[in-house]
């Protein structure tokens, strides 16, 4: 499970296309599919959408995107200078009504280097009665020496133009294209399915029948993460790719207690909370 977290590492797509052979690329017809409440196609670019509240609840059951509160997903992530970073994505048990209307599940992702938090972030997220997980805005933090050093990239769908985008499509199929986040100047990142029916060997396990997909960001036009996504289980694998080999991998996932799923939402953004269940 990964957020629209973004990092300094760049993917060319030739060096992914070394480390993934795209086996089902050619498989599925690109289409227009149809966002639910009223959406229409899903969203471009800075397109206004108009969303019914009432079609939306709080979390996911899209097999590609699970959103089951108290649901811990931990990652190893490597940078391409070798640098390691654990990263703790929790489902937690609340929701935030955000500002255009829609209640929405408040996912925390937390990344940790040599155990000091460096970024977290508190994502929301809400799907549609078709099926699409749409992405509503983020609070997150950056710290250096345990101390903040930005707030860059929170935005909020419904405040100062931000707009929500689509994180993961109801039935994905190769070229599709859709918006993940808008916030001008902050936050443009896209999303696009490049196929289905792949295979992902991580820590955590062997995975078949997975969705790769691509994130780009319209803010920096260079930068590419290729996702692997398992049925049942969400992201198990990002690659990227900058003259050498960026990766992230899905080490475990787990259930937690209702304490520590609550506390995630509660405790103060940089302070820890998975000791408090």
């Amino acid at each position: 499970m990964n957020t629209p977290r973004r990092h300094t590492w760049i993917l060319c797509a030739a060096g992914v296309a070394l480390l993934l052979p795209l086996a089902a690329c050619g498989e599925d017809e690109p289409s227009s599919p149809t966002g639910g409440s009223g959406a229409g196609d899903l969203p471009q670019g800075n397109d206004p959408v108009e969303l019914d509240p009432s079609e939306f609840t709080a979390g996911s059951d899209n097999p590609y995107f699970p959103l089951e509160p108290r649901r811990q997903w931990t990652y190893r992530e490597t940078d391409e200078s070798g640098s390691v970073a654990t990263v703790v994505v929790t489902v937690t048990t609340e929701t935030k009504q955000v500002a255009n209307g829609i209640e929405a599940r408040i996912v925390r992702d937390t990344v940790s280097e040599d155990g000091e938090v460096v970024e977290d972030t508190f994502d929301w997220y809400a799907q549609d009665a078709d099926g699409n997980v749409w992405y509503l805005g983020e609070d997150t933090a950056e710290f250096e020496d345990g101390k903040l050093d930005t707030r860059e990239g929170s935005f909020e769908a419904g405040v100062n133009g931000g707009l929500p985008g689509v994180i993961m499509p109801a039935d994905p199929v190769a070229g599709m294209k859709y918006r993940q986040e808008y916030y001008k100047g902050q936050a443009e990142d896209n999303g696009e399915v490049l196929a289905t029916g792949e295979q992902a060997e991580v820590a955590a396990g062997h995975y078949d029948d997975a969705l790769l997909t691509a994130d780009t960001s319209a803010i920096e036009p260079d930068v590419n993460e290729y996702k692997l996504s398992a049925p049942g289980v969400g992201v198990v694998l990002t690659l990227d790719v900058s003259g050498g080999a960026g990766r992230e991998e899905l080490l475990s996932t787990t259930k937690v207690s209702t304490e520590t799923a609550k506390a995630a939402a509660t405790a103060p953004l940089g302070t820890p909370y998975d000791d408090q269940g």
